[in-house]
């Protein structure tokens, strides 16, 4: 396990089946426009939006967006992965994230936690990691 996690369900094992380990905090990269084998195993995961996901700048990174606004509070930010909104997790008590995707039916976030790598579709309730996902703007 990579230290906390209050979003959805994640896999840790490799195809293997043994443990996966845990990466590294991922910087914002350079965009690489390249193809990448996301697709492929996004598909064998059962989920064909991440394959369609371009690298988005997140509007904020001072915290969830609408809990800035409000004067809320937040415990984990999750990035949506389509337009860039920062929302708060499931274990805050607004839920930000959540109410985004019911909204626009934006599929997956990433988690933006320090030391966290995955993602998450709601649609098709399936976790990513990291390296499935597109790289940050």
């Amino acid at each position: 396990m990579r230290g906390t996690h209050t979003g959805p369900p994640r896999v840790h094992e490799h195809a293997s089946g043994a443990p996966a380990p845990a990466p590294a905090f991922r910087a914002f990269p350079a965009v690489d426009p390249r193809p990448s084998d996301r697709a492929v195993s996004a598909a064998m995961a059962g989920c064909p939006h991440v394959a369609t996901l371009k690298p988005v700048q997140p509007h904020t990174l001072q915290g969830c967006e609408d809990c800035l606004k409000m004067g809320g509070r937040w415990v984990h930010l999750r990035l949506c992965l389509t337009c860039g909104h920062v929302g708060c997790c499931d274990s805050s008590p607004n839920r930000h994230a959540t109410k985004h995707f019911h909204a626009t039916q934006h599929p997956i976030v990433q988690s933006m936690e320090r030391g966290e790598d995955w993602g998450w579709c709601y649609i098709d309730e399936v976790d990513f990691e990291g390296d499935e996902l597109p790289p940050r703007a």
